[in-house]
């Protein structure tokens, strides 16, 4: 038997190893991005919202094709009048049927007509314009759509970081224990032999303790990092991700010297909106023109289903004018001006905004590469430090407070250098979507 427990355990061993590699994927940011273009939940809405814009569009071709009908009826009448055109139109009509007595009191007389019916727009002034305001519109959301997957990448970016500096913090926090550990037993030797006290080992039990709970929750850190990442990738996994890549600041100074576009597409994008209902405006103004349509229609009049026997058409021409409807035009054009400018205002004011969005962001990055350099010479100070405290504290010569202060500050400067890094190369992401 205790050889089949000994048999078992190297088996139980191998098997929690391959369960731990299946629920680990490595994964690389170019990886995510891919999949983020076809998956992404707000990127396919985006999408739909510009295939709906392209459907109101392709109903505008209404005021320059034809509208062209079929319908089939069937009557059975006694009316004098009806019962009289039918055969008129049946093309049966006979001397006989001119007897006053029939004329006003037809037998029942059954017809069948079959019709085709066209419809010409041929000068629509406000048609033409809404068709502008219809294309403008399909233009701005495909604009909008571009930028909205701009920001998906930028989004996926930041997380795809977020999740480097959970899994580097896990690394330093690991490092931290292990030091922990090890001043932890140099201190109960140290309690053994008389040179410390008990408050001393407590206070070195306590700060073990610390530095568990921060690796217990930088942990969760990472898998909370990971599952979303999933959900931007729209991919429901209890796999965890694991970056192929460590989080390193890479110093870019071209981006000082990039310029705010107005040809980024949100910009573009607020640009075609105020098109659009600049060309509503005019659409309605053009309401008071009259309006020119042709018309036509081909018909088929017999006594059975589907029947053939008489025929006919009728085509014509229409122009209509709208001369006073109550000032409701003039009420519409006058709320279509007021929205064109209203759009305007605010294209000149997201500009501002950009601009001003703009200016701060660079400011950050300055200030963030500062950070860097200061954050980096924080952590070799305050690791020198915690090396020497710790020869001293070795020979006696240093107080367990002191060392505990400084092994706590050495850990705090390495995971400010990890969010520091993390704020630099996040601002200059960040810089160079604003100027995309």
């Amino acid at each position: 038997m205790r050889v089949t427990y000994i048999l078992l355990i190297p088996f139980l061993f191998f098997n929690l190893l391959t369960i731990h590699a299946q629920q680990e994927v490595s994964i690389s940011l170019n990886e995510v991005l891919e999949k983020i273009d076809s998956n992404n939940h707000t990127i396919k809405i985006a999408e739909e919202n510009y295939n709906a814009a392209k459907a109101d569009f392709n109903q505008t071709n209404s005021i320059l094709l034809p509208n062209i009908s079929i319908s089939h009826s069937a009557i059975s009448t006694t009316n004098p009048l009806m019962a009289f055109g039918t055969k008129l139109n049946q093309e049966i009509l006979t001397q006989a049927d001119f007897n006053p007595d029939l004329l006003n009191d037809p037998d029942e007389i059954k017809n069948f007509t079959t019709k085709i019916e066209v419809q010409q727009p041929i000068f629509n002034a406000d048609g033409i314009f809404m068709r502008k305001a219809a294309k403008a519109k399909m233009n701005a959301f495909e604009l909008q759509t571009a930028r909205t997957k701009d920001a998906i990448k930028l989004e996926v970016t930041k997380a795809y970081m977020q999740l480097q500096v959970a899994y580097k913090a896990v690394e330093v926090l690991e490092k931290a224990k292990e030091a922990a550990l090890e001043n932890k037993k140099m201190a109960d030797n140290n309690f053994k032999q008389g040179y410390m006290q008990k408050a001393d080992i407590l206070a070195v039990e306590v700060h073990v303790t610390e530095v568990e709970n921060q690796l217990l929750t930088t942990k969760s850190n990472v898998k909370n990092a990971s599952d979303y990442l999933l959900f931007l990738m729209n991919e429901e996994s209890e796999t965890t991700l694991k970056p192929t890549t460590e989080l390193v600041a890479e110093i870019n100074l071209e981006v000082y010297n990039q310029q705010l576009s107005e040809n980024r597409a949100d910009i573009e994008a607020m640009q075609k909106s105020a098109e659009a209902y600049n060309n509503m405006y005019k659409a309605d103004k053009m309401s008071f023109l009259p309006r020119l349509n042709a018309f036509g229609s081909y018909e088929l009049y017999d006594d059975q289903l589907f029947g053939t026997n008489a025929k006919g058409y009728l085509v014509g021409a229409q122009l209509s004018w709208n001369v006073f409807d109550g000032f409701k035009s003039f009420g519409k054009a006058q709320k279509s001006k007021a929205e064109f400018d209203k759009a305007e205002i605010s294209l000149d004011q997201y500009k501002n905004q950009s601009q001003l969005e703009y200016n701060k962001a660079k400011r950050q990055l300055k200030d963030a590469e500062n950070q860097l350099t200061l954050t980096n010479l924080a952590v070799e100070q305050s690791k020198e430090a915690f090396r020497i405290r710790k020869n001293r504290f070795e020979q006696g010569l240093e107080k367990t407070s002191d060392l505990l202060i400084s092994e706590t500050q050495y850990l705090q400067k390495q995971l400010e250098q990890l969010q520091t890094v993390f704020n630099y190369n996040f601002t200059k992401a960040y810089v160079a979507f604003l100027t995309k």
